[in-house]
C-alpha cells in the first residue's frame, strides 16, 4: 500500500495542507483535526476523480491502495494532543516549561531548532515506550 504525504499545518481557526504529488492542490479547513482529515481525503479523491474525468495526468500511486500520511510541524502536533497530553506532562517529557509550551501551542511564539529536537525526541521516545506496551 503506498503513502500519500500530506504537509499539514495549523492555521487561526483549523488546519490547511499540501501534497507535493498533487500541483496546486491546497485545502484550509475550520474545525478540528479529525473533520479536517475527512475534509483532505474527500478533496484528494475529488482532485483524482477530476483529472480522470478530464485526461489530465496524475500520480499513478493514486490508482492503487494508498494511506494518507500526516506531517505535521511542531505547533500542529502540539495542538492537536494538547487536550490528550497535558502540558505538565509534555513539560517533564522536553524539558520545556509549561508556559513556554503554551505559547508554541497557540502559535506566539516558534520553538528554535533545539527546542523542536527535544520535543520531537521527547515525543519519539513517549511513542517507542507506547508500542512496547503488552497486554
Amino acid at each position: 500500500m503506498g503513502k500519500v504525504i500530506i504537509s499539514t499545518s495549523k492555521t487561526e481557526k483549523g488546519f490547511s495542507a499540501n501534497c507535493e504529488l498533487l500541483p496546486g492542490w491546497v485545502v484550509a479547513f475550520i474545525g478540528n483535526f479529525t473533520d479536517f482529515a475527512k475534509y483532505v481525503q474527500d478533496s484528494v479523491d475529488f482532485y483524482i476523480e477530476c483529472a480522470r474525468e478530464d485526461g489530465r495526468s496524475y500520480p499513478k500511486i493514486f490508482d492503487n491502495q494508498y494511506v494518507l500520511e500526516y506531517k505535521m510541524n511542531i505547533q500542529t502536533i502540539l495542538y492537536c494532543y494538547d487536550k490528550i497530553i497535558t502540558r505538565a506532562a509534555l513539560s517533564r517529557l522536553t524539558g520545556i516549561n509549561e508556559r513556554q509550551l503554551g505559547h508554541y501551542i497557540c502559535g506566539r511564539s516558534r520553538p528554535m531548532k533545539k527546542q523542536q529536537d527535544k520535543i520531537v525526541n521527547a515525543l519519539h521516545s513517549l511513542g517507542k515506550e507506547l508500542q512496547s506496551v503488552t497486554a
